[in-house]
């Protein structure tokens, strides 16, 4: 631990930017991972959670959606910054850190924005 607050006092701007945005988004997605393991897995059965029963049930409500998309995104920036920060400790040659991490973030917003399209355009039996 003492490293890591040594690494984090003395890091630049944007690396604590970073990584505060890091471990922000790992007290986010503990939270709703856990949430949706209890919901999924003690509230509702998991042996009656068909595709039938998510699309009639649990995706006709926006609440769902809206957790269903918070998750999703959660994880998607969180992997983006692990990789972000892994691209910059090991690749040294500017030029491939520069096309690494641009693709890194092409994919990320491709990921983004078809994961909020599905999210808000999939219609469930018996609409919104």
């Amino acid at each position: 631990i003492r490293t890591v607050v040594r690494d984090y006092i003395h890091a630049p701007r944007a690396r604590i930017l970073t990584l505060s945005a890091l471990y922000l988004l790992t007290a986010i997605l503990f939270v709703l991972a856990l949430s949706h393991y209890i919901i999924q897995h003690f509230i509702f059965d998991p042996s009656q959670q068909t595709s039938d029963w998510i699309a009639t049930h649990r995706w006709n409500q926006l609440i769902w959606r809206v957790s269903d998309w918070a998750l999703l995104m959660a994880v998607l920036l969180h992997s983006a910054l692990g990789i972000r920060t892994v691209v910059r400790d090991y690749i040294h040659a500017p030029r491939a850190r520069i096309l690494t991490l641009s693709a890194l973030y092409l994919l990320t917003a491709i990921l983004f924005v078809l994961g909020t399209v599905v999210v808000a355009t999939l219609r469930p039996m018996g609409g919104i």
